[in-house]
Formats: structure tokens, C-alpha cells, sequence
């Protein structure tokens, strides 16, 4: 049961999805980046050129409804990978935006813009993060045990490895450097705690890699199947590939619920090319034993944000 929970009705290309509680109408909102499967150009100018959309449940995750894109952001870039939290006045959102629309990857420099909301659906531009690099995307960000917000991210000037930077108050950024090394490389980091340690997972294309900690500033790699999960199918048929770019939203000390997304037909013969490129959000259950962090795809009751009782940011 690892059926698609939401799917883009404009493009059918929903990634890198961001979920977090409205609690000004007690709806959950996610926010993802909206590629452009139906685009002609060449190579990859598909992935570029991409706005935020965002999507709402009232019911506790079980359906989700498109309700459009974002709104003051900067559309004459590529927007990805939205970092959405709620801070103490208000909501803030660590975007990476490229420069233009490129066709390629990597052919355009990458930075982290900040942007703040007082409802999560209007938003006005505060600055660029200065982060020591020209490549850099994939923003996540908590409060620490230290007293210190971190923000973790993906330096591509580094071998895709991630970096972070810390501050006392979510204005003045110090970078500390690099927090898991390239090796593999990565992208799309996401810090969560759960079952009394700090986890920090990052899409590795082959599934997503798992690293702990007791302080959120530490890592080190899970050894359990490779430090990976979601690395294996599914059993829907629109499950069947490696799960990527994640988020994970804290139930209870001992529950999360993680949206990842897939692409359904990539691997099917005799698809065509917007069908290889459509993407799906799904989700899983985490849950921590013997200090290792398990995620079931195939979760056989729905999963609910119902459950959802902590007071904290995201």
C-alpha cells in the first residue's frame, strides 16, 4: 500500500516535497517544486524555469488539493527544493533559486534566498544567504540543542556534500563548513529528531542516506543496508522506484510521517517522454529501534498528521 498521495495537475512533475501545519486554518500545506514535464526544450530546461506549488489537506494528509503556486517569488528564475518553517514571527521559506532557465544541470550559479509569509500563501523576498559558494541549493533548517538554528545544505563546489551554517536568531548566518563529506555524493538534506537522536537524510539517487547524532553538529552514517532506506520498490506500481528528496514531519517521540517522491513510469518500456519525467509524492512511516532509523513504504494502516502533537516549527 505505497499508493502516490498527490500528483501535480498542471505538470504531473511534483518533487522535493515541503510539509508543514497552517495553524492559522489548521489545514497541513506542502509545498514542491513544480517541474515542467510538457516542456520542449532542450536537455534538461524541463527541470528550470520551475515555480512552487502547494497543495492542502484538511484532513489529517489522507487527500491533498492543488491550490496553485506560490505567490511573490521570483519567476523570472528556476525555483527548487522550498524549505518551509514557522518561526516566532511568522512563516519563513529558504529557497534555492538559479539563475535564469537553463538547459543544463549545473550552467547556472545557485544560491539560498530567504522569503517570509504571515499565511504561507503571499510572500516578499528578504535577501540571499551568504553561504561561501556560487552552487549551492536544497535548504533545511531547525533549532539545535545547542540554542543555535543550523542550516544544512548542498555545496556542489564541495563534491555535492553538505555543508552548514549556524545562527543565534535566523538572521545572522555563519557558515561552519562541511557536515557530511561527498562520499557518496548528495542532495536534498533534511534534519528531523525522533526516538531520542538527531537524524539528518539525504537523497543519493540509489536511495536516501541516514546519518546520526546526539547534537545535531556530528554525524555519522547508519551502518544498517548500506546507511540507506527507501532503497528498495515499493508494491504499488507507482512505487516501484528508489525514494528521493524527502521531509519529515514529527508526530511523537517515536513517529514520523516522511514525503518522498518517485517517478512512476521512469523505468517502464515504451513510455514517452513526459510519462518517463512524471513524478509522484508518496509516503512512508519512520520509527527509530535499537537506535536505527526504519522507514516502511508499505505502511498498512493510512498514515495521519492527525497524530500530530508537538509545537514545533515545521
Amino acid at each position: 500500500m505505497s499508493a502516490p498521495i498527490f500528483r501535480d495537475p498542471v505538470y504531473d512533475g511534483a518533487t522535493d516535497p515541503a510539509v508543514i501545519r497552517n495553524e492559522d486554518i489548521g489545514e497541513w500545506w506542502m509545498f514542491y517544486t513544480q517541474r515542467r514535464t510538457t516542456d520542449g526544450g532542450p536537455r534538461h530546461r524541463w527541470v528550470h524555469g520551475t515555480e512552487i506549488g502547494i497543495a492542502a489537506s484538511v484532513d489529517g494528509g489522507t487527500t491533498w488539493r492543488y491550490r496553485g503556486v506560490a505567490e511573490g517569488l521570483e519567476r523570472s528564475n528556476t525555483l527548487w527544493a522550498p524549505e518551509v518553517i514557522r518561526s516566532p514571527d511568522g512563516y519563513r521559506m529558504y529557497l534555492t533559486v538559479v539563475d535564469g532557465v537553463p538547459a543544463d544541470w549545473d550552467a547556472a550559479s545557485a544560491h539560498i534566498v530567504e522569503y517570509r509569509s504571515a499565511d504561507l500563501s503571499h510572500w516578499h523576498r528578504v535577501r540571499p544567504i551568504d553561504l561561501g559558494s556560487e552552487r549551492v541549493i536544497d535548504a533545511a533548517v531547525a533549532l539545535c540543542p545547542d540554542g543555535l538554528w543550523r542550516l544544512w545544505y548542498k555545496n556542489e563546489e564541495d563534491g555535492s556534500s553538505t555543508w552548514a551554517a549556524a545562527s543565534p536568531d535566523l538572521e545572522k548566518w555563519t557558515v561552519e563548513g562541511r557536515a557530511v563529506p561527498a562520499s557518496p555524493p548528495h542532495e536534498g538534506p533534511n534534519v528531523f529528531r525522533l526516538g531520542g537522536w538527531w537524524w539528518l537524510i539525504a537523497d543519493e539517487w540509489r536511495g536516501l542516506g541516514v546519518h546520526r547524532s546526539t547534537d545535531a553538529v556530528h554525524w555519522s552514517r547508519q551502518e544498517r543496508d548500506g546507511g540507506l532506506i527507501l532503497q528498495r520498490p515499493g508494491t504499488h506500481p507507482d512505487d516501484r522506484e528508489v525514494g528521493h528528496h524527502a521531509d519529515a514531519v514529527t508526530l511523537s517521540e517515536a513517529a514520523a510521517v516522511l514525503f518522498y517522491f518517485t517517478h512512476p513510469r521512469r523505468l517502464r518500456p515504451g513510455a514517452d517522454v513526459r510519462s518517463t519525467r512524471a513524478s509522484a509524492v508518496h509516503v512512508a512511516r519512520l520509527s527509530v529501534h535499537h537506535g536505527e532509523l526504519f522507514a516502511d513504504r508499505d505502511v498498512a494502516v493510512p498514515v495521519s498528521l492527525q497524530e500530530h502533537t508537538e509545537g514545533e516549527s515545521r
